[in-house]
């Protein structure tokens, strides 16, 4: 009996420990292999509260660049979850896919003209820029490979919104840009449009889906930096293809703090009510 009792204490003990130690679960991990860019690539998925793989509601996917746990997709899987609480309805419930980076001055960069000079103030950091180059390779992998499979893999519709900021935003720039019927809602913040001194703000926006809606932001973030989002909004407004293109100035930011308030805010003027 005694050895009873002890059994009994520790197994007791032994729950609560693990009790107290038992993992929060904000996600899943799944595993995507990219013969286009041969390679795996992680991507961090949060799913809305009552997502069912069995029921018949099916869900808007937001795409977050920079998307691995150390970067943006932890505190925007949180905006994501705050915005669409019922007591809040400034985003509809809606699946988060982070896509974590292996090398993004490779993928979020298209390939620079041979007179092309880094900025002043990044000269110190061409070096790391040896890869760049490939992001008309990383839109195929979104097109062609990530989109259908979360397409298959989870309860979509047809609504698709991209996030990014910095090199991701010169991504999602040249995305909205070349190929913007990929998404219907995008979030672009402080864009690195320096970048082979500022071609893609000299290009012809091709043709969207219909009431694709565009946010841009940036912060008190340097001349060139507010200088060159104000440029996309303009050439973006100018072009007339889109349903409607906000530009916000947030003065109170920088390019270190602007990515959380700029979400925030962009949730709420994509899918204000009429």
């Amino acid at each position: 009996m005694k050895y009873s009792l002890i059994i009994l204490f520790s197994v007791f003990v032994l729950s609560n420990v693990m009790a107290q130690k038992a993992a929060f679960v904000l996600g899943h991990v799944d595993t995507l292999y990219s013969k286009t860019l041969g390679e795996k690539r992680v991507l961090n998925i949060f799913l809305p509260s009552g997502y069912s793989p069995d029921s018949a509601l099916t869900y808007p996917v937001i795409y977050l660049l920079d998307g691995a746990v150390d970067e943006d997709f932890i505190h925007i899987a949180g905006l994501v979850q705050f915005a669409s609480f019922p007591w809040v309805e400034q985003l509809p419930p809606s699946i988060l896919v982070g896509i974590a980076n292996t090398d993004r001055k490779r993928d979020f960069t298209y390939p620079a003209a041979s007179g092309f000079q880094f900025p002043p103030g990044l000269a110190a950091y061409q070096s790391a820029y040896k890869n760049a180059g490939g992001s008309a390779r990383f839109m195929d992998f979104v097109e062609k490979e990530l989109q259908p499979y979360i397409d298959q893999a989870y309860k979509t519709n047809a609504e698709k919104t991209l996030i990014g900021q910095s090199l991701a935003g010169l991504m999602s720039t040249e995305i909205v840009l070349k190929k913007p019927q990929l998404f219907n809602q995008y979030i672009i913040m402080s864009p690195s449009l320096w970048w082979d001194n500022e071609s893609l703000l000299r290009i012809k926006p091709s043709q969207p889906r219909p009431g694709t809606k565009v946010y841009i932001a940036v912060g008190k973030e340097g001349k060139m930096m507010e200088h060159d989002a104000r440029g996309l909004a303009k050439l973006l407004q100018k072009s007339q293809k889109f349903a409607k293109v906000w530009f916000e100035y947030l003065p109170e930011e920088d390019h270190g703090t602007i990515l959380h308030p700029a979400v925030a805010r962009a949730f709420k003027f994509l899918n204000q009510k009429k």
